[in-house]
């Protein structure tokens, strides 16, 4: 008998839950395929009865679960979970356990999504990139056949098809952050140095997002430890970590994020003749920036760059102070406007007059009259 299938029926089906809920109803149906409501949500849930008057006691959510203590010995020697969640990292919801062995481990189909970024693919074929091995701990090093020894069969505790999983322990999930943490440090030495092996496009990316979950797991690492010192543990919301992961993701990926695409200085690289590589670009490329993208984005807006925000530099960056939603979007739509205009002009000033053109502005020309040097 499914508990979390039960519970989900008497508040009118997964949809209408999920809504209550305000998450998504993956969420929910996760629950059904796992057989049990994740503990973090069962106060919740019996709130939301309450208030709807809906017949829900702590009972029913250990209808038809028979987990085991953590004394008892799993069978075939498979460990078995006992608690079990997801945490939210990002827009990715990673599916976590506690097992009866007291490991912690995150399963591996979770951890292909949130840090590769795509449900298909297996992690060993990710792991063989040459410039990444020297950094994996033995464990982490995939073998000829693509086996690892760090991954692992567990016991869900679900129903069917979900019964079992393969799975890392959450302190090999941190050592694999760490390698591409290190194999991207390597790659930005190499990059004067042809003949070092660096990271491919698709493997950067990757070591990227590696780098941002390091830095917002320690972070939020730390705050776990002062409020088991302090002993708040037991007085914060039951997601408050989870909400503090967020933040300090959306926080360290804005730093790593392409917000000018690299056209854009190809075009202002041909525009102004200049003969060096676009990642060397010249310093007054900054008031082309400041003159064509924000102040025809919104004076209000470059002005008030101008004036508050601190001077641009490596990691503080104008496009940093933007909201991450309207203000973010509308900077990339504008962009790319204007990459679209350079591409069918010849110069720079006639794409200044284009753009001037566009948003119904026209050019004027002042005369000058200087004093004529009288002979001596």
């Amino acid at each position: 008998m499914n508990a979390a299938k039960l519970v989900i029926e008497k508040f009118g089906g997964q949809s209408q839950l999920a809504e209550m809920l305000g998450k998504g109803q993956s969420t929910v149906a996760y629950w059904v395929k796992a057989g049990a409501v994740p503990t973090k949500w069962q106060p919740k849930l019996l709130e939301l009865a309450a208030e709807r008057n809906i017949d829900l006691s702590p009972s029913d959510f250990m209808k038809g679960v028979g987990k085991p203590s953590n004394l008892m010995p799993a069978e075939n020697n498979v460990p078995i979970a006992t608690h079990w969640g997801e945490l939210t990292i990002g827009h990715i919801q990673m599916p976590c356990y506690v097992l009866n062995t007291g490991e912690r481990v995150f399963s591996l189909k979770g951890v292909v999504v949130g840090l590769i970024g795509t449900e298909g693919g297996q992690l060993p074929e990710y792991l063989k990139v040459k410039a990444l091995q020297p950094h994996l701990p033995p464990d982490l090093v995939p073998a000829e056949n693509g086996e690892m020894s760090a991954l692992f069969k567990f016991d869900t505790g679900g129903e069917g098809f979900t019964k079992y999983a393969v799975g890392i322990r959450v302190e090999r999930f941190n050592d694999l952050l760490v390698a591409y943490s290190n194999a991207l440090i390597d790659h930005y030495k190499s990059a004067s140095d042809p003949t070092k092996i660096s990271l491919t496009g698709r493997q950067l990316e990757i070591a990227m997002t590696a780098v941002t979950f390091l830095q917002a797991s320690s972070a939020v690492g730390l705050i776990a430890l002062v409020d088991e010192a302090t002993g708040y543990q037991y007085e914060r919301a039951s997601d408050a970590l989870q909400l503090k992961l967020q933040l300090f993701l959306e926080k360290e990926m804005r730093k790593w994020e392409s917000t000018f695409p690299e056209q854009l200085w190809i075009e202002f690289g041909r525009l102004t003749n200049w003969k060096g590589p676009v990642h060397h670009r010249p310093k007054y490329w900054g008031k082309l920036v400041m003159e064509l993208i924000y102040g025809y984005l919104d004076k209000d807006v470059a002005k008030w760059l101008k004036e508050n925000a601190p001077k641009p530099m490596k990691g503080q960056n104008y496009h940093q102070w933007l909201s991450s939603q309207y203000g973010l979007k509308k900077l990339t739509e504008h962009t790319w406007m204007i990459i679209g205009m350079a591409s069918g002009c010849n110069s720079m000033q006639e794409l200044r007059q284009k753009v001037a053109e566009r948003f119904g502005m026209h050019q004027v020309q002042l005369t000058l009259y200087l004093p004529i040097d009288q002979p001596k």
